[in-house]
């Protein structure tokens, strides 16, 4: 298998390595899981990317969704009421700390859990999904999500949209040819950039310490542009380790691709309730979780260069 050895620097001047693999990566056992055809231009060539909408350049809108099928997070809480916007709980953490995130970042934010509002996706740049889960759409918004990405709309995917939609092979594909399979307890480990030229690590240090559940995926991401991974050896409490076929020494946690048409940027992070606190105290890397997801957003709305 070929590698490419990517050198990063800490802060303090000191250099670590951080190891980038090609092809099919993430250990043997992935070799025989196989890399669908989703029937779409998709990867890494932005030849795949086009705009048939026509949408502002001058300011940007978001839609957060967080529709929950079954189980749900508890930093969504409680569910929102229909329409767009509907009135929040305090327990809603991450529609609380998203709109925080968008204001400091210049763009607009609209949330809801309504799948209504889908008939209204081409007036935004990007749709992020957050933990959404299983059968979070029904047939017409499965279309109209598909001819928004068609048209060169913005897809970001964040922690458990990598539980939704398992039988929907093109929404496999959005995610990067991922979906979710298992994770083990909610436990601390170290977040590595592995590209740190990508305008959502930009800025972040070469390693960071963060707290998740560090998701396992079959099938593994293939054909896209890895951004960070985590050190699987700085996992703390690798006595309750899951079974699954094996990352092998690369356990991706964020990347990105050309869809159908549109952008897509993922990551499995994003589980804790304290994401979105203004400092590290509570959550070791909660300020870089935000500056990452931020980044992501950015990109794949258009306000910044895309995986690049």
């Amino acid at each position: 298998m070929r590698r490419i050895v990517v050198a990063l620097s800490w802060a303090a001047g000191l250099s670590v390595a951080a190891v980038a693999q090609t092809g099919n990566p993430g250990g043997p056992m992935n070799q025989t899981l196989g890399n669908p055809d989703y029937g779409v231009c998709r990867g890494r060539n932005p030849e795949c990317y086009h705009n048939w909408h026509s949408r502002s350049t001058t300011t940007f809108r978001a839609l957060l969704f967080t529709r929950t099928a079954t189980l749900r997070h508890a930093n969504l809480g409680t569910r929102l009421g229909p329409g767009l916007n509907p009135p929040l709980a305090e327990d809603n953490l991450v529609h609380h700390g998203m709109l925080r995130l968008a204001k400091a970042n210049g763009f607009s934010l609209d949330y809801t859990e309504d799948l209504t509002a889908f008939t209204g996706l081409n007036q935004y740049h990007a749709v992020i999904f957050f933990s959404t889960n299983r059968d979070a759409l029904d047939d017409n918004a499965q279309t109209t999500l598909r001819q928004y990405i068609r048209g060169g709309g913005g897809f970001v995917g964040l922690h458990n949209a990598f539980g939704t939609e398992y039988n929907w092979p093109y929404f496999e594909g959005l995610l990067g040819n991922a979906n979710f399979y298992n994770h083990g307890p909610n436990r601390g480990g170290d977040v590595v950039v592995v590209d740190a030229n990508d305008e959502s690590t930009r800025g972040l240090p070469a390693r960071f310490s963060f707290r998740d559940e560090w998701y396992n995926l079959v099938p593994f991401p293939t054909n896209v542009k890895f951004l960070a991974t985590v050190d699987g050896t700085s996992i703390v409490d690798t006595t309750q380790p899951t079974t699954h076929p094996g990352h092998g020494s690369f356990h991706p946690v964020a990347w990105c691709q050309y869809y159908d048409g549109g952008r897509a940027w993922l990551s499995t992070l994003g589980h804790n309730a304290e994401l979105f606190d203004t400092d590290n105290s509570r959550l070791p890397g909660a300020v870089e979780f935000q500056k990452l997801i931020a980044g992501g957003i950015k990109s794949a709305m258009g306000m910044v260069p895309f995986c690049q």
